[in-house]
């Protein structure tokens, strides 16, 4: 069975984050969606409401898991036992800043394959970030998250301080 890990902070999952485990899943047999859980840095939604978030998205699709992991990817990788990392990119900056990490990645774990997967061009500006940002200026966000969940965004979201 041929098994990937795309891991992010997803916060929140965006309709980018959902293309990437789409094509994914024309791929692989399992897609692993890691929820990454860093107590380091600062995010909007509970690792716990990201989960949840992502596993409804991802409900009835049996070849793709939501999971949540702390630490370096490449120990995740070793764990579920795949060498292939998926990482979805933008533009060259986050091209670059990808390339930058997998080589880093490739020194501990040499056997490990990066997979790039571009973005559809309609979603080349979508990020969880402008999605923070729009609440934060409160402007409109609802083409940026996927609409089987952008109820419970909205809901999770509205009493926060951005």
């Amino acid at each position: 069975m041929k098994k990937c890990v795309f891991a992010g902070t997803f916060d929140p999952p965006t309709v980018g984050h959902e293309d990437v485990v789409n094509a994914c899943a024309k791929m692989f047999d399992k897609v692993y969606v890691a929820v990454l859980d860093n107590p380091q840095k600062e995010t909007l939604l509970t690792v716990g409401q990201r989960k949840e978030l992502l596993g409804k998205l991802f409900s009835g699709r049996k070849e793709v898991e939501v999971i949540t992991f702390t630490g370096a990817a490449v120990d995740l990788l070793d764990k579920l036992d795949t060498p292939f990392y998926v990482r979805g990119v933008r533009d060259a900056i986050d091209f670059e800043y990808e390339n930058r990490n997998h080589y880093a990645s490739k020194r501990l774990k040499p056997d490990m394959i990066t997979i790039y997967i571009p973005s559809e061009q309609r979603n080349l500006h979508v990020s969880s970030t402008l999605v923070r940002n729009s609440l934060k200026f409160g402007k409109e966000y609802d083409d940026l998250i996927p609409s089987a969940i952008l109820a419970d965004v909205k809901s999770m979201l509205e009493d926060k301080d951005v």
